[in-house]
């Protein structure tokens, strides 16, 4: 039974079964989803959000929000749509107060939610009617007993609403290879099924990552999983001065990217990921840990054996000008 909301709830166990089982409609149930928002002060665009999960065509489907200690009126609003939606439908938490990474891992952790998917959804992103949709009927191409992660493309949008581009389309290949170097997929976009969920719960919520989108990747993809990668946005990506992380495309961008390559940032990411996955490295498939010690080698050795390393690794990015930067990182102690 869906426990009742209240003004902040915990430790309710939350079963498989969704308020609208027993509604008759043209879409196939393939499950139940539990849609994970992650709120801080969101009053501003919460609602919005909110408006687009409720429109979806498919309507198995319930919402955890962990709030992150907000101070606004985010609180008073989630309670309204509690109240309008029905409590089975809505329940809110305590979120750890650690940053939003933290707050979506333990949420996604938590064992009192019980779903066969998971979505995870931003504070002031606007859903299309059929993300949930399109979503599951991909993930139901996969075996059930694999771990399978949807991501995809973004329509980006101004603080208005207004369409202002998309974010960059991946043509190369999914896997391991690419995620050990290149975060893909938003965590606004991903949905996974419960297999997936099982590999952030051994994990665990403290694991120390650079963001959760990059982390779910990484372990998909290390364990042997399916990726789902689709070329058509399904959900519209606010752009705003309060964003914690903004669209990685543009001129903009890549030149900011060059920055963080040589002020060493790019590699104190790849230490915590490689770190990370160490801990986690019964997780990984054979393969997946041969390329991390390729990888690690790559970054311990000198000169001429960082390149042959790199290149046994056989990781590599996304586009042209991520590889070069791959090559210059590579060069200059930069990984």
């Amino acid at each position: 039974m869906v426990a009742p909301l209240s003004p902040v709830v915990q430790n309710n166990s939350l079963d498989r079964r969704c308020i609208d089982d027993s509604q008759q409609d043209s879409v196939a149930h393939l499950g139940c989803v539990a849609i994970l928002v992650c709120t801080f002060n969101g009053e501003r665009f919460l609602a919005q959000q909110l408006e687009s999960i409720a429109r979806q065509t498919y309507p198995h489907w319930f919402v955890v929000v962990s709030d992150d200690g907000s101070s606004d009126s985010t609180l008073a609003l989630l309670r309204e749509f509690g109240e309008r939606w029905g409590h089975d439908k809505l329940l809110i938490q305590h979120g750890p107060g650690r940053g939003y990474a933290a707050n979506f891992l333990t949420v996604t952790c938590d064992e009192s939610i019980d779903a066969d998917f998971y979505a995870w959804a931003d504070q002031d992103d606007i859903w299309q009617q059929t993300k949930l949709e399109v979503a599951l009927q991909r993930l139901a191409q996969a075996p059930v007993d694999v771990p399978a992660l949807y991501c995809g493309r973004t329509e980006l949008i101004d603080e208005r609403g207004n369409h202002i581009g998309l974010s960059p389309l991946f043509s190369r290949p999914m896997g391991f290879s690419n995620a050990l170097v290149e975060s893909v997929g938003g965590g606004n976009t991903m949905v996974f099924n419960d297999v997936a969920r099982q590999l952030f719960q051994r994990a665990g919520s403290g694991v120390d990552i650079v963001s959760h989108d990059w982390w779910a990747y990484l372990l998909v993809s290390g364990s042997g999983g399916r990726i789902l990668y689709d070329f058509s946005p399904t959900v519209l990506y606010r752009q705003h001065d309060a964003n914690l992380i903004g669209a990685t495309s543009g001129l903009r961008a890549q030149i900011g990217r060059l920055r963080m390559l040589f002020r060493g940032r790019f590699r104190g990411w790849n230490q915590k990921n490689v770190t990370a996955l160490e801990s986690n490295r019964l997780q990984l498939n054979e393969e997946s840990r041969t390329r991390l010690d390729c990888f690690q080698r790559a970054r311990r050795s000198r000169g001429l054996s960082r390149i042959i390393w790199l290149r046994r690794s056989g990781v590599y990015r996304q586009s042209l000008w991520g590889n070069l930067g791959l090559m210059l990182a590579t060069l200059f102690n930069g990984i």
